[in-house]
């Protein structure tokens, strides 16, 4: 699956080249599946090393991974602002979301949004999805828009880099990556796992006499 990816995000490089980097990383943050750890080392190699300009290009290559991030992620926060809300409003009780949970979300998110947008950045798999609850919960889209290129910018950047230095061999950094995949996705599930149990448990004490 990966090498068909790899030879897509190859053949978008020799046709459009620096646009291609936008273009993909638009599609990763609107939660279609390319990763950006081949995204951007192939970028570092393909656009600077192998193109034989100045290292100093892969702070466009971190310009350009930010803002195509920050492209895909309007995209994704506008489904869940428009879409996701009222969805979990009508059908969330099916899934023991209520109206105080949303209420709670938004608050949390007021709080800790931006720590949360910027961090989520440099976790893969989470940094894909994270627009879709902060369009849900409506954070202001500004700030919204501000540390994800932020954060974007500085994983794009060290992720170039990383295939500047590795060269043809820049694989390797995926190779080193993946295993990280799997747990965080375990993570996040045993979190959902926790938040069912908790809401259950909820349910019955409040159901006791």
């Amino acid at each position: 699956m990966e090498q068909h990816i790899l030879d897509f995000i190859n053949s978008v490089y020799q046709s459009i080249g620096w646009l291609g980097v936008v273009l993909l990383m638009a599609l990763e943050s609107a939660c279609i599946p390319l990763p950006s750890e081949i995204i951007m080392p192939l970028a570092g190699w393909m656009l600077v090393q192998k193109a034989g300009i100045s290292i100093w290009f892969l702070l466009l290559a971190g310009l350009c991974g930010g803002v195509g991030n920050v492209i895909g992620s309007w995209i994704a926060y506008w489904v869940g602002a428009k879409g996701g809300l009222p969805f979990l409003r009508r059908w969330g009780k099916y899934i023991l979301i209520t109206q105080d949970d949303l209420d709670r979300a938004t608050i949390w998110f007021d709080k800790y949004g931006n720590l949360i947008t910027l961090l989520a950045r440099f976790l893969p798999a989470v940094r894909t999805f994270i627009s879709l609850p902060a369009g849900i919960a409506r954070m202001k889209l500004l700030k919204f828009s501000l540390y994800a290129f932020i954060g974007s910018f500085f994983w794009s950047l060290g992720l170039a880099y990383a295939g500047y230095l590795l060269g043809q061999n820049w694989e390797k950094l995926r190779e080193t990556m993946r295993p990280f995949d799997f747990p965080i996705i375990a993570a996040v599930l045993l979190i959902i796992a926790f938040y069912f149990w908790w809401k259950i448990r909820q349910i019955r004490r409040a159901q006791k006499p």
